[in-house]
């Protein structure tokens, strides 16, 4: 039981259930003081029966109240970022069809050779994985909101640099400068979704950033096929996102930090104590408008009380990642992201166009009709996955999708083995498989990842996470020509289809389901 004289104190502001209470937060010279009232049965007031119990106000867990309107703002800045890296992967697919043409590129060194494609097409990935590897060592001191401003600056820079390129050194530089934005931003953006969004509408917020990443691909195929045939339209092409990477980061400016990074800095102490709470309880209402003004300063004072009895007021240490509930959250995130990618979603849009042409399908002999066909559909089942997420839970829509896309990966397996005059099934599997992607790993990979870490490693867990993803998918990226070759197109969507039954034996065995709780009791309860 802790305990301290202070200044200022109210007691039995907080109450963990009958018998148990703790008192108002004090402050004696700026340092964090919870004083805890009762004891029962030998146990602290934060446990019962020998188990970490949420912090509960005036005995009932309350959902937090909140302004629809007022939570809009805070979650469309951030999620500009992830619009903008969907683009890149849509316009890029188009603009590299531009930069080599001896008519259309407008260039003099348009005759590039398979190489110099790749360091275009993966240079903004290479860059992301550059842009991970920050975020783990500056995320923290940063803060969510200003890594963001850096991320929406080099989205700028990037775009500019690329799309004004007068030779194709440059022309990769500013790609690979896109990607670090890239990295930056698909790390703050979730967690400053995750921090600042009431629990009830979290996981609808962070899938639909997951939309917004989906939108931004169709965009970029729709605005590229558009400017395909134009002379130099590669520059437009990729000119096109500064204006977003603008609004982004005067949006991200305009926005007030994390509420639960300000606390977090506040127990850690990197500051006067009283006023970063006063100025996270003036954040907390910016972010979640008037409903919350009259329970702000007790949400804020609930979470400080959270983090002090879970030891985040210690520094985070590289070597915690790997014990006890950081480990835990890390094996989750990463296995996540890891099934992601290596259950085969990029090997399977590979094959889109050739699967529906044999099928009969004209229009499939366009690569770009193609990727504005399954963008839109991707758009559709993302938009099921937002509405449905916090109904029914990750859990659910995790089995069901991936049990899914197992059906559709031994189907295609089974297409290009023995079933080749089948071509109806192939497409009946693709269009499965895409879907039922977007309703489970697609959102559902960065939503856990960005609720399931404590809060004092949630900056660098989540860049761990997000090298994993970008990892994994410039492996299976690169990796996919030559095994394609080696062993053939149906034996590989066998060992895919493998990949995706170990993945629902992890989601099942590890995954836990996190629906309706906050940050605080996720980690309370979950970990």
């Amino acid at each position: 039981m802790a305990s301290g004289s202070s200044d200022q104190h109210q007691p039995a502001l907080y109450s963990l259930g009958k018998g148990l209470h703790i008192t108002k937060l004090g402050r004696k010279n700026d340092d964090f003081v919870v004083i805890c009232g009762v004891y029962w049965g030998g146990k602290t007031s934060g446990e019962i029966n020998g188990e970490r119990q949420p912090l509960l106000i005036n005995g009932e867990h309350h959902f937090e109240s909140f302004s629809v309107l007022a939570a809009v703002l805070p979650f469309l800045f951030p999620a500009l970022g992830g619009f903008l890296y969907g683009y890149d992967i849509g316009s890029t697919s188009c603009a590299t069809i531009s930069v080599e043409s001896a008519t259309l590129s407008g260039i003099t060194w348009y005759n590039l050779s398979s190489v110099d494609i790749g360091l275009i097409t993966s240079g903004s990935l290479y860059g992301a994985l550059i842009g991970s590897i920050l975020a783990f060592n500056v995320a923290d001191f940063l803060g969510r909101r200003r890594e963001l401003m850096v991320a929406a600056i080099l989205y700028l820079v990037g775009a500019v640099v690329t799309a004004l390129a007068p030779y194709f050194v440059i022309m990769v530089v500013g790609r690979f400068v896109f990607g670090i934005g890239i990295g930056l931003a698909m790390h703050a953006a979730p967690m400053y979704i995750s921090e600042t969004a009431p629990s009830q509408i979290r996981g609808q917020l962070i899938s639909l950033k997951e939309f917004f990443i989906v939108l931004g691909m169709v965009a970029g195929y729709t605005f590229g096929s558009l400017l395909v045939d134009t002379v130099s339209g590669w520059r437009y092409m990729y000119g096109a996102s500064t204006p977003v990477a603008v609004i982004m980061g005067i949006g991200m400016w305009w926005l007030p930090s994390s509420p639960r990074w300000l606390l977090l800095c506040a127990i850690q102490g990197k500051g006067s104590l009283q006023d970063i709470r006063e100025t996270a309880i003036s954040c907390l209402c910016r972010l979640q408008g008037k409903a919350v003004d009259s329970s702000s300063s007790e949400q804020v004072d609930g979470i400080l009380a959270e983090l002090s009895y879970m030891g985040d007021e210690k520094e985070a240490k590289i070597a915690d990642m790997f014990h006890g509930k950081c480990l835990k959250a890390l094996t989750i995130s990463a296995g996540l992201v890891l099934f992601q990618q290596i259950t085969g979603q990029p090997s399977v849009l590979y094959y889109a166009a050739s699967i529906l042409q044999s099928a009969g399908f004209s229009a499939a002999s366009d690569a770009t009709r193609v990727s504005i066909l399954l963008g839109l559909l991707k758009l559709i089942m993302t938009g099921v996955a937002v509405l449905v997420i916090d109904r029914l839970g990750r859990r659910p829509l995790l089995l069901g999708g991936v049990s899914a896309m197992v059906i559709s990966l031994f189907l295609l397996g089974s297409y290009y083995t023995f079933l080749d005059d089948a071509p109806v099934m192939a497409v009946v599997a693709l269009l499965l498989y895409v879907g039922c992607y977007q309703l489970s790993f697609g959102p559902i990979g960065w939503l856990m990842i960005s609720e399931i870490f404590p809060l004092r490693m949630r900056g660098r867990g989540l860049s761990i996470a997000v090298l994993v993803n970008f990892g994994a998918n410039a492996i299976v990226t690169f990796a996919f020509s030559p095994l394609k070759e080696l062993l053939g197109a149906g034996i590989l969507f066998f060992i895919f289809g493998g990949i995706a039954v170990s993945s629902l034996f992890f989601i099942y065995f590890i995954v836990p389901e996190t629906k309706g709780l906050t940050l605080e009791e996720i980690e309370a309860k979950l970990l």
